[in-house]
């Protein structure tokens, strides 16, 4: 059966001890477990967890973000980033090899060349989550259909009209609060496709 987690989490770099994300103070980060939506890693620990179980939770690279990997460093042409003012270590979001969205950091700059990288920000990084279980409930069947916590009416109550929806609460693993960088923690659709 699926469940509905809530959770207070702290992220930091484990080797360096660098914070990197924190939702302490503010929303739960809600998640429907067995969807995805958080990184395996840290799901299969919290799974175990009861409600107001506290824990701290190593994350190796293979089970969150991946290995950081040297071919995934691409150089292109300037002009296809017209009419973007351009900063190192920037992200930009575009369409992968088979449309998926995909994130890439702009690694540096040249009047002639762009290199970017594919790699997920956090690739080749060992986490460690502090995390709190703060709600833990079972997921109703239209949440499991949907993937959203809430069901329909969290996604402004109709199917297949849009109804987009973020977790703003926390980003659970993102230096920028409150957006989804390819986490899977923002719904665009209901499901029903």
């Amino acid at each position: 059966m699926s469940k509905v987690i809530g959770i207070e989490y702290t992220l930091k770099d484990a080797k360096t001890g660098e914070q990197l994300d924190t939702n302490v103070g503010q929303s739960p980060l809600e998640f429907i477990s067995g969807k995805g939506q958080i990184i395996p890693g840290l799901e299969s620990k919290l799974i175990e967890m009861s409600a107001n179980e506290e824990a701290d939770v190593l994350v190796q690279p293979v089970d969150a973000y991946g290995e950081y990997n040297e071919e995934a460093i691409q150089v292109l042409p300037k002009e296809q980033f017209a009419g973007i003012e351009l900063v190192e270590g920037m992200s930009l979001y575009g369409n992968g090899e088979h449309g998926e969205t995909v994130q890439v950091v702009v690694k540096s700059f040249t009047d002639a060349d762009v290199t970017i990288d594919y790699n997920h920000p956090m690739a080749g990084r060992t986490l460690m989550f502090s995390v709190a279980i703060l709600s833990l409930r079972d997921a109703t069947e239209e949440e499991v259909q949907t993937g959203v916590v809430g069901g329909m009416a969290a996604m402004g109550g109709g199917c297949c009209g849009g109804g987009g929806h973020s977790h703003g609460g926390g980003s659970c693993g993102t230096e920028d609060k409150g957006h989804d960088h390819g986490h899977g923690h923002s719904h665009g659709g209901c499901g029903c496709h």
